[in-house]
């Protein structure tokens, strides 16, 4: 059996509460008592996300914006505001960085710190996690959540469970206990379909989980049984990658109106191509592998289709897109992205040890 103890790391994850709209109600006071969400113009725009007041009438983020006026019809949705968010997703970065340097940003609005051997609240990560929260409020007038644990996984499904401005502490001792009755769809990497497939084998949290094998689990959910039984006991062994490496770049756009033709969908396709390559401009040091194109119907059913590849060739997308037009089944598009995949830089350390070794 796994112990779960073995690890006496002080995990932080920080999860700033609703964000996008968070700092809308800051900096629009009549908007703080109604229910509001940050999306695109329109009926064919999609919610980034939306305030508790919102969710209250089921909004939930990216959900359409049809959808939700339909659920709440007071719902004031506001575009969003990238580079404003940026800017205080910086500020708060500069709050963490009075607490420990080893910082891993998920996002513009959560982060996992380490705070293991900082002297800090002498050495107390629940003191210092209520510190952080507390900056955060007083100089940003915005609330965050956190999760204490001893490791990533834990920390980050124990910050969710004292929302909105909250915090939880999950002992080493008691990470078996709070993890045996956890729901799977919690586990970071399973999806509703995932989760659909598993409960159809009878497995629906991880108790059991545990009391399988990695075996049979490999038969439901492939490479992904082993870390699956590893969270089952509350085991993660990962440390935070403080230098996050961009794996992909993509871009994509909803059309105003449904399409149904490939020439109308491949004038789409030539003119995101245009704007990738303008992106691609500013990571010419990094070697692509893989060429993607997802197609999202009428009915948000999606797809994707994807090629080995070492250039950002226009030919292979187009290619690609006719593939995937393929699996219309007569139904209209909405939605065409184009993504690059980077291959994987290896760093000087590897290299060294790979000439020791």
């Amino acid at each position: 059996m796994f112990n779960a103890n073995h690890s006496q790391k002080k995990i932080i994850h920080i999860d700033m509460d609703c964000f996008y709209a968070a700092v809308e109600m800051r900096d629009n006071p009549e908007w703080r008592n109604v229910p509001i969400a940050v999306g695109g113009n329109g009926p064919r725009g999609v919610l980034c996300t939306c305030n508790y007041k919102a969710r209250e009438f089921g909004v939930r983020s990216a959900m359409p914006n049809s959808r939700a006026k339909a659920l709440c019809p007071e719902l004031i949705i506001v575009n969003g505001r990238m580079s404003v968010y940026q800017q205080v997703s910086e500020q708060i970065r500069a709050i963490f960085l009075r607490y420990t340097d080893l910082i891993e940003p998920l996002s513009l609005d959560e982060a996992y710190l380490d705070v293991t051997d900082s002297p800090l609240f002498y050495g107390s990560a629940t003191l210092i996690a209520e510190q952080i929260r507390r900056d955060i409020y007083n100089e940003l007038n915005l609330t965050a959540s956190a999760g204490i644990a001893p490791n990533k996984f834990i920390a980050k499904i124990a910050s969710d469970e004292n929302k909105p401005n909250g915090q939880c502490v999950v002992a080493p001792e008691n990470v078996s206990a709070f993890v045996a009755d956890l729901s799977l769809i919690k586990i970071p990497g399973i999806g509703p379909k995932t989760s659909e497939k598993l409960k159809a084998y009878g497995f629906e949290s991880c108790a059991d989980v545990r009391a399988s094998s990695v075996a049979k689990l490999h038969t439901i959910v492939g490479k992904f049984a082993n870390a699956l039984y590893q969270r089952s006991f509350g085991i993660d062994d990962r440390v935070l990658e403080t230098k996050r490496v961009r794996k992909s770049l993509a871009i994509e756009t909803t059309m105003a109106e449904d399409i149904d033709s490939i020439e109308q969908c491949q004038v789409i396709l030539i003119n995101l191509f245009s704007k990738l390559k303008l992106r691609l401009a500013k990571h010419d040091d990094r070697q692509i592998s893989k060429q993607t194109v997802k197609i999202k119907f009428a009915d948000f059913q999606q797809t994707t289709v994807d090629i080995q590849s070492k250039a950002c060739i226009e030919a292979v997308f187009i290619e690609l897109l006719q593939k995937a037009m393929t699996r219309s089944n007569n139904r209209k598009v909405r939605l065409i992205g184009l993504s690059l995949g980077f291959a994987e830089q290896k760093s000087m350390d590897n290299q060294c040890q790979l000439a020791l070794f």
